[in-house]
């Protein structure tokens, strides 16, 4: 099974290097990285066309935003499974590949686990997102999956549809809320960490962005789950994200 992972950067220069080195070192020997650049002014794209790899492609063009760069990837990807990875995170382990391909090997969707954490050098991890198995009333329950760690077949990306781009921030939670609701797709978890995602992107910085976010999260369930115009989700998100915080003694190598 041939994984498709997508990763999207904008003046990434100080990180795409590890991210790419991450992917690199898979074990999955069949695997494409598709790096869709938004136009950097910085290093970044010499730096991905640097590793001079034939499972490592690369554009650069300008585009509206993140979700509409990830939109991109959607339609270049070239393998039987797509997934996506930040430009300034990377894969937890050599083998968070080959965990997928094996939850995928019977399953249309597969998620697992990730740490969040300062850095890639120290790897101090702030919060352990462990998800749990998946059930169908789940994002009313304020259970959310974590988008860089899930991974879905071609057929489901084919169904589900792109980012909708009126969301600046969740436009990833409303994607897997298309996704894992609809009623034919066998959905597994893998009890595994599978990335580590540095701190500090749209979602996870101010307070502001924060808030936003959340009420972008309570738009989606009302659209596509009938939500009421403030419903319990609204408040077990962020109470299950603050349960999720704990605090580490710095550690090396993501393992």
């Amino acid at each position: 099974m041939k994984i498709s992972v997508v990763t999207v950067a904008y003046n990434s220069a100080g990180s795409i290097r590890q991210t790419i080195e991450s992917f690199l070192r898979q074990r999955h020997s069949d695997k494409e990285l598709v790096v869709v650049d938004g136009a950097s002014a910085d290093e970044t794209v010499s730096i991905a066309e640097s590793f001079k790899s034939p499972a490592v492609r690369v554009i650069s063009e300008r585009d509206a935003g993140l979700y509409d760069a990830m939109n991109k990837g959607l339609r270049l990807f070239s393998g039987d499974a797509i997934g996506f990875l930040n430009s300034d995170d990377t894969f937890h382990s050599e083998r968070s590949l080959e965990i997928i391909a094996e939850g995928l090997a019977h399953s249309d969707v597969v998620f697992g686990d990730l740490y969040m954490v300062t850095d890639h050098e120290t790897k101090r991890t702030i919060r352990s997102w462990k998800t749990g198995a998946f059930s169908r009333t789940a994002f009313q329950l304020g259970w959310t999956p974590p988008h860089a760690s899930s991974y879905v077949r071609r057929h489901v990306a084919d169904a589900v549809g792109e980012f909708d781009l009126r969301y600046r921030i969740a436009g990833d939670y409303d994607y897997m809320l298309r996704t894992m609701t609809r009623k034919d797709l066998r959905i597994t978890y893998v009890p595994h960490v599978l990335v580590d995602y540095r701190l500090g992107g749209l979602s996870s910085g101010s307070l502001r962005n924060l808030v936003k976010g959340n009420l972008e999260c309570l738009d989606s369930r009302r659209r596509h789950l009938r939500s009421a115009y403030v419903d319990a989700a609204l408040f077990l998100r962020p109470l299950r994200r603050l349960l999720q915080v704990r605090w580490f003694k710095a550690k090396s190598g993501g393992r």
